[in-house]
């Protein structure tokens, strides 16, 4: 019997050791509709705190283009900070 595969193609939209950005981050993505892998979540708890392994935030390519621009309103957010 055949099996069908499904192949998605996941695209790494960041990488961070911030755990608030990642946060808000998969918050705001799943606010969309947007699923998202985080990956190295282990690793990167595995070499302590020397935040030596980011964590990497994958989404599936046809949702790139709008998890960049969520993506954006953080850098956004982050730079008007330092305007006040």
């Amino acid at each position: 019997m055949k099996q069908n595969k499904l192949k998605i193609k996941m695209i790494e939209l960041t990488r961070t050791n911030d755990p608030v950005l990642l946060s808000w981050l998969i918050a705001q993505l799943s606010e969309e509709g947007i699923d998202a892998l985080v990956l190295d979540t282990y690793a990167s708890v595995m070499e302590g705190s020397i935040s030596a392994i980011q964590r990497r935030v994958m989404v599936v390519e046809d949702d790139l283009s709008l998890a960049q621009s969520i993506l954006a309103e953080a850098d956004e957010m982050d730079t008007s900070d330092y305007d006040q």
